[in-house]
């Protein structure tokens, strides 16, 4: 049996008459740019996040630029995120003209330590941006705590967190603006690229459809330098098919990790992730492989691996561990996903911010130690079971030499 980290055949073949019907009528009609059905998608996104406005965009890199261009981030502003996350995350804040001052993340948690994040503002901090990685929600209410003692605004990366929550609000309702992706392995995802960006404020809202519209107020109007990012109505209504869905979907989700940490929890040589709060929307199940399975996990001794071919320009010391198991369990049909390989600070893009080896000690551990399960809301119970038992087989007993 052959298990993919993610597929939407099935989720194609379910909803298949509703897109091929919706995107039809989008054909049909001309429209394609804006219209009836952007309109339905935005208002209906913003019910489900439990805010007044949402604002389609192309992607969920666009909305973050969006949003800190709006909020008026600019050159000589520091924002203060995690390295931890898809580059996406940073490169919205340099887009800007603003600096990316990382701080670590909870080794318990993957999320940014809120710790770190107040110690590390100065002067020159403009905001904050909270990432939800993997669909755990970061304690929003301590964030927004630390922002309002500060004057500091708050963005929220909820690429990977559509349908998640903190103390049962949505993500994306907390900060000053949430940011979205509906890439298509997303929780909730288009037939391409699409984002959104969530808010409570008019005035923040008009001027993020502004920019996102040649900075045009009215037709052939234009009061800024914006950009040409929309979420065209074929993706729209994909989106509005879809939405729909997205409870029963991630409550799926959550059984599928629940029934993993169940049944693997046993396995010394890896380490599950933690339940998280009840608004976890397990975007993905990502574990760690701290040790090396079994009787050995590559040619070198422990501590000397060399590091793997996707891990080429940043030194893992145990990268090879974790390379190790995910080559053992491709072979065996089991397909998984290594998010991240290469912390953000230590690409080679940002050199010139003066990260050096050591300076976010368990961001750099995790990146060399985090897999990424099967995990998608059609997964089948003998596709998990399938899982499991090839990982047990893996780890839950010694390698031979």
């Amino acid at each position: 049996m052959q298990v993919p980290p993610f597929s939407l055949s099935e989720q194609i073949q379910e909803l298949g008459a509703a897109l091929d019907q919706a995107v039809l009528e989008v054909l049909r009609s001309g429209q394609y740019i804006g219209g009836a059905t952007i309109a339905r998608f935005e208002a209906d996104f913003a019910t489900a996040c439990g805010v007044p406005h949402a604002i389609g965009c192309n992607s969920g890199t666009d909305a973050l630029i969006l949003a800190l261009r709006a909020l008026g981030i600019g050159p000589g502003d520091e924002v203060i995120t995690a390295s931890f996350s898809f580059f996406a995350t940073a490169e919205a804040i340099s887009a800007v003209g603003a600096t990316p001052v990382f701080v670590d993340v909870e080794e318990s948690s993957y999320l940014i330590d809120l710790d770190q994040l107040e110690a590390a503002i100065t002067p020159a901090t403009r905001a904050l941006l909270p990432v939800h990685l993997f669909g755990r929600p970061v304690d929003m209410e301590r964030v927004c705590a630390i922002a309002a003692r500060h004057g500091l605004k708050v963005i929220e990366d909820c690429a990977q967190a559509t349908g998640a929550s903190w103390a049962g609000r949505p993500v994306g309702s907390w900060g000053d603006a949430g940011c979205f992706s509906f890439f298509p392995t997303k929780n909730l995802g288009a037939g391409g690229d699409g984002g959104a960006i969530t808010c409570r404020d008019a005035e923040l809202a008009q001027a993020i459809r502004e920019l996102a519209v040649h900075g045009m107020p009215r037709r052939y109007l234009h009061t800024a330098l914006g950009y040409n990012s929309r979420l065209d109505a074929i993706q729209a209504a994909v989106l509005n098919v879809k939405l729909p869905h997205l409870p029963r979907w991630v409550e799926r989700r959550g059984a599928i990790a629940r029934h993993y940490r169940e049944h693997l929890v046993a396995l010394g040589a890896v380490a599950l992730p933690e339940a998280g709060p009840a608004g976890h929307s397990w975007n993905q199940f990502v574990l760690r492989v701290p040790q090396c399975p079994g009787a050995r996990a590559c040619e070198a001794a422990p501590g000397t691996c060399v590091p793997s071919s996707d891990s080429a320009t940043f030194a893992l010391p145990e990268a090879c561990c974790r390379d190790w198991l995910k080559q053992q369990l491709q072979d065996a049909g089991v397909s998984t996903i290594i998010y991240y390989p290469i912390p953000i600070h230590r690409q080679p893009a940002y050199d010139g911010l003066g990260y050096g080896p050591g300076s976010l000690p368990i961001t750099e551990r995790l990146c060399s130690e985090v897999l990424s399960l099967p995990i998608f809301p059609e997964l089948t119970d003998a596709q998990q079971q399938r899982v499991i038992e090839v990982l047990r087989s893996v780890v839950g007993q010694p390698i031979a030499v």
